[in-house]
């Protein structure tokens, strides 16, 4: 009776002890800037999390790739090193980053490493290795298209190590289908119109983004967003046109008041 009273009170230790290990660090959040958005998911996005990427379709690869930079910056502290890891396949696919436009989002290319894997396996080894690395800030695993080895113990295992180290993990996935997967956020980005600049120069990064899964909340939101290059941060797209503010402290007249129609 002894030895059954000892054997139970070392199991219900380590049930504790597991109980606190899945608990983990209480979870710190990034928020995106976007107001409806932040509000939406409780206040942002978990730090030392996996969240995935996907695209509408195969040609917006490059939205896909532009949202996770966005991301890594939202969620990067201070000059934390951002590691882009991806396979040389994929480099040859899909070109490589261009460094000038991830200064323009935002992010110190000083602090960025690119990590190029010769296969998937050695890609996913490496995503681990660098989701154990408590001194990097954020972590791109660019991994498109059918990943056979990229399955729900494989993504389980990156997001343990991510909530172990405070190392936050952006899965993009590009031209894939969704699987299971042990994120804690889907992502589905593509990209939209942008109302032309002065001199009709490019305008602003307008994206059009669904949160379609969400571990533990409410998912199925879709927003149009912009990034704003200056605060780096997303926000609502601008008014495409100057606002006419009404006026202040006029009489009424007779006629009847002017109607204005805003079009996005």
């Amino acid at each position: 009776m002894g030895e059954s009273a000892k054997r139970i009170q070392e199991l219900q230790q380590r049930v504790a002890r597991l109980a606190g290990r899945g608990q983990g660090r209480e979870t710190a959040l990034f928020q995106l800037g976007h107001a409806d958005a932040d509000g939406f998911l409780g206040g942002g996005l978990g730090r030392g999390r996996l969240h995935e990427i996907f695209v509408t379709h195969a040609g917006e690869v490059g939205s896909g790739a532009g949202f996770a930079a966005m991301l890594a910056r939202r969620a990067l502290e201070a000059d934390a090193a951002l590691l882009w890891l991806r396979t040389d396949r994929t480099g040859g696919l899909g070109g490589g980053l261009y460094a000038p436009g991830l200064a323009e989002i935002g992010i110190n290319v000083g602090s960025l490493i690119l990590g190029l894997a010769p296969d998937e396996a050695a890609l996913l080894r490496s995503a681990v290795d660098a989701a154990r690395c408590a001194a990097l800030g954020a972590v791109v695993i660019d991994c498109p298209g059918s990943a056979r080895l990229l399955d729900l113990t494989a993504s389980r295992r990156l997001a343990l190590a991510a909530e172990k180290s405070g190392v936050t993990l952006l899965l993009l996935r590009g031209a894939a289908e969704p699987a299971a997967s042990a994120a804690e956020t889907r992502w589905l980005v593509g990209a939209a119109p942008s109302e032309a600049l002065d001199a009709n120069a490019p305008g602003r990064t307008m994206l059009d983004v669904e949160l379609q899964r969400r571990r533990g909340g409410p998912a199925g939101r879709r927003w149009r967003v912009e990034w704003d290059r200056d605060q780096r941060c997303f926000r609502d797209p601008a008014l495409p046109r100057p606002v006419v503010p009404l006026p202040a402290r006029r009489p009424a007249g007779d006629r009847a008041p002017q109607e204005w129609r805003l079009t996005a």
